[in-house]
């Protein structure tokens, strides 16, 4: 860290940290209810709004390979603040155009795609802070985790509603605006409440792009758990992927019809989640994290079945709240044991690859969902996607390298853990 600040500072600095990714969080959950929404309500297609979520996805996926290395050598605090920036920037020119001259729909495919490619380093660049803020706090790695992951759970849980009453009163293209001014916030926080993070002298030596992109990725490789961790979450991406880029924003249409319950169905989820992380948080290091890891996913896959067979609101609400509680501890699972396995000087390439490589057939299952619904029924949509998620749960369990989930190493650059 530059300087070492007091216990009090570092703890009124991991709480910054947090209040700038919610404010950010929130905003891009208003713009994932809205964008979609708008798609649906402009064109009434399925497919267009599949090709929407598709590119907004590829945006993560390319980020994610390329953007780690340049998160390590520009600087974690650096990158998060360049990250909101441009963000902002590229969301709000889709309400300004469409308020001016007019928004053609490959317009509004750049600037999503714009709008996200800098939004995957900007998470990985606060990800990479966490640990040393948590250190120097305090803090345990499984609460820190557990804490950046609150505040995304706790974001949809405030972000997907609030969409939804905003864009029922002041229209798609003003919550955009909100989205925007969201970015420069965080944007703001993290500029004057965040301090920077000391890299070993050895990770600033000068190397080739591409060579430090293979190493990130040459880590992965030869870290057997988080290869395995990365599969899963890969196959299980994809077939979430369509859910909240084209399933929920069509089912709320042909069965509500508001982007109120749109709003509410997501955010369902994401309290449970909230709730499932912060009890994560409290009492998850008395339990078994691969016990904790596979139960969690299989209850999402079941939750799928439930939407498919009752499309009765209330029904759903309650399935969405169970299903984001059992999700809530996944990812403070993976952030901890990423916490726990990768040094410093190498978190900005590998986190970003991990996400890129988690995120690489989302793209693809965006698209897909969008066409399908074309073809099928959407409540045989949701009953085959439920199967082949509840597949993959089970070959992730018997798979060798998720035995090691409970092994707690200790590598000579971990911050320790109090």
């Amino acid at each position: 860290m530059s300087g070492t600040p007091t216990n009090r500072g570092s703890v009124l600095a991991i709480w910054a940290l947090f209040t700038a990714n919610a404010i950010s969080m929130v905003g891009n959950v208003l713009a994932f209810v809205a964008i979609p929404w708008f798609v649906l309500q402009t064109t009434g297609s399925a497919a267009q709004t599949g090709i929407t979520g598709f590119f907004s996805a590829l945006a993560a996926v390319v980020a994610g390979f390329f953007g780690g290395t340049i998160v390590d050598r520009l600087g974690f605090k650096r990158m998060s603040i360049g990250a909101d920036i441009a963000s902002a920037g590229a969301f709000s020119l889709i309400p300004l155009l469409y308020a001016t001259i007019g928004l053609q729909f490959w317009q509004l495919l750049v600037l999503v795609f714009l709008g996200n490619l800098l939004d995957a380093p900007g998470t990985t660049a606060r990800e990479a802070l966490i640990p040393d803020l948590a250190h120097l706090a305090g803090m345990s790695l499984e609460r820190a985790s557990a804490g950046i992951q609150s505040v995304e759970r706790g974001s949809r849980l405030v972000g997907a509603p609030l969409a939804g009453v905003l864009i029922a009163f002041i229209g798609t293209s003003k919550v955009l605006w909100l989205d925007a001014i969201s970015f420069l916030v965080s944007a703001v926080i993290v500029l004057f409440a965040v301090p920077a993070q000391r890299v070993p002298k050895a990770a600033l030596l000068p190397s080739r792009y591409l060579d430090e992109l293979k190493l990130g990725l040459g880590f992965i490789l030869r870290e057997p758990l988080i290869l395995a961790i990365v599969g899963i979450v890969l196959v299980t991406n994809f077939l979430d992927a369509p859910l909240g880029g084209v399933i929920y924003p069509v089912y709320a249409q042909q069965f509500f019809g508001s982007a109120v319950d749109l709003g509410l169905i997501i955010g369902a989820s994401g309290g449970g989640a909230l709730v499932g992380a912060i009890l994560f948080a409290a009492f998850g290091h008395h339990f078994s994290r691969r016990a904790i890891f596979f139960s969690g996913f299989a209850l999402v896959a079941l939750h799928l079945w439930v939407l498919a067979l009752f499309p009765f609101l209330p029904i759903i609400l309650a399935a969405q709240s169970i299903s984001g509680l059992a999700a809530g501890p996944l990812n403070p699972i993976i952030s901890t044991i990423e916490y726990e396995r990768v040094p410093i000087e190498l978190r900005g390439r590998v986190f970003g690859a991990i996400t890129a490589g988690a995120y690489v057939a989302i793209p693809l299952g965006v698209l897909l969902g969008g066409y399908v619904l074309e073809w099928f029924d959407i409540r045989l949509v949701l009953a085959a996607i439920g199967l082949c998620y509840l597949l993959t749960v089970v070959l992730g369990f018997l798979h060798p390298a998720t035995r090691s989930m409970d092994v707690r190493p200790v590598t000579a650059d971990a911050p320790h853990r109090p």
